[in-house]
């Protein structure tokens, strides 16, 4: 018996002409993905095998796997040979392995079972119940599970295909879902170091964007620990979009103008308004299509309608906010989820956390907003930032 990792696709199958496209992508992300471990890959009647690699590693594939989207499910199978006769004496010894293994493992008092098969080999003179039927027999005769087709603990699977293999396994794993990253442009990022923005940034990697990150720093006001929490956010968020660099904007000057400047009620709407110039500029540089925030509708101040617009007012771009219906208790639970929570909830301060005024003004509107910052030399201010960026 030999142990291969199956996976299968889902969206990408509804892509018709442009399938081999987005196939091609999902091939090369796994991968990568799956870099510096050693492996076979191959693919047959719709589904990708990979073979030939080393059981102790079994745990790093399936925690990689998990990461890569495009992918909609997989599974940890045992390959064996088919014989084309009512006795599968392969198959047979190989599910009595797998359901003596699950019993060893298990903590149910009275596990329950079904075998359910899939027979797409027609050399086989029997229907895929038939087969059921007399594999679930090995079951019965090697453990003490009981069987129950609908109530059931563990699904033992048998996958005859075509090719004169069987794929028997008793998990499926649930995979990212979504697109294959790269197949939907590139986007830039706005990484604040909270919970949304990185969240935000998985959202739309989920839906095959490419991405880049921009994160805006004011040191002294900020430290070198809230700069290295990004990083980290960043490195977390390229497990599943791979590649993702990051801008480092230093914005520390900005910041002391506008608060010198500008009146204090308009102070983040201005803040967030060159936030938006300056990423427009580095989002075409890097050959972005589009900006990425993790804006969610009436959250705070900074979030309502009328200050969404007169931040997008400076962007040359459009804005993607992935999170805008989102309340922030999904956030954080997706948060969790991707590995980015504990990161964010590190008590750094960021550059939107400092020089914040009492009373800011929640509904701005546009025109008070132009006639706050013209006092302010903007261009020069903008291209000082964009020349100061280091790059991550």
């Amino acid at each position: 018996m030999e142990k291969v990792i199956i996976i299968r696709y889902g969206e990408i199958f509804l892509k018709g002409k442009n399938r081999d496209y987005f196939e091609s992508l999902l091939i090369k992300n796994i991968k990568q993905a799956l870099s510096g471990l050693k492996f076979d890959f191959a693919r047959s009647q719709g589904r990708y095998f990979v073979e030939n690699f080393d059981v102790d590693d079994e745990f790093e594939f399936v925690d990689r796997l998990k990461k890569v989207f495009g992918i909609y499910s997989f599974s940890v199978a045992y390959k064996v040979e088919t014989k084309a006769n009512e006795d599968f004496c392969d198959v047979r010894e190989c599910i009595k392995q797998l359901a003596i293994k699950t019993q060893e493992e298990t903590l149910l008092k009275a596990p329950k079972f079904r075998v359910t098969v899939k027979r797409a080999d027609k050399r086989i003179p029997l229907a895929s119940y038939e087969i059921a039927a007399k594999l679930g027999g090995v079951v019965l005769a090697n453990t003490s599970f009981k069987v129950d087709l609908k109530e059931f603990d563990y699904d033992f699977l048998v996958d005859m295909r075509e090719n004169g293999y069987s794929f028997v396994y008793s998990e499926v794993i649930q995979g990212a879902g979504g697109l294959p990253v790269g197949c939907s442009s590139k986007g830039l990022m706005l990484l604040s170091g909270g919970i949304d923005s990185p969240v935000a940034a998985y959202m739309m990697a989920k839906r095959g964007m490419k991405l880049c990150a921009i994160h805006f720093c004011s040191p002294p006001y900020t430290s070198e620990k809230a700069k290295e929490k990004v990083v980290e956010l960043r490195n977390i968020v390229e497990k599943y979009a791979t590649d993702v660099k990051l801008y480092v904007v230093p914005f520390t000057e900005i910041q002391m103008e506008i608060h010198r400047v500008c009146p204090a009620e308009f102070m983040i709407t201005i803040m967030r308004r060159f936030m938006m110039r300056i990423a427009s500029i580095v989002a075409k540089q890097a050959e972005c299509k589009a900006l990425i925030t993790g804006e969610s509708l009436g959250q705070v101040a900074s979030q309502t309608v009328e200050s969404m617009t007169s931040t997008e007012d400076c962007a040359s771009l459009p804005i993607f906010r992935p999170l805008i219906a989102f309340d922030k208790e999904e956030t954080m639970n997706l948060a969790r989820k991707i590995g980015t929570y504990e990161t964010s909830i590190e008590p750094f301060e960021d550059c939107c956390t400092i020089f914040l005024p009492k009373n800011p003004v929640i509904h701005p509107k546009l025109e008070k907003v132009r006639e706050a910052e013209k006092a302010m030399d903007i261009d020069g201010l903008v291209a000082k930032a964009v020349e100061g960026i280091e790059i991550l």
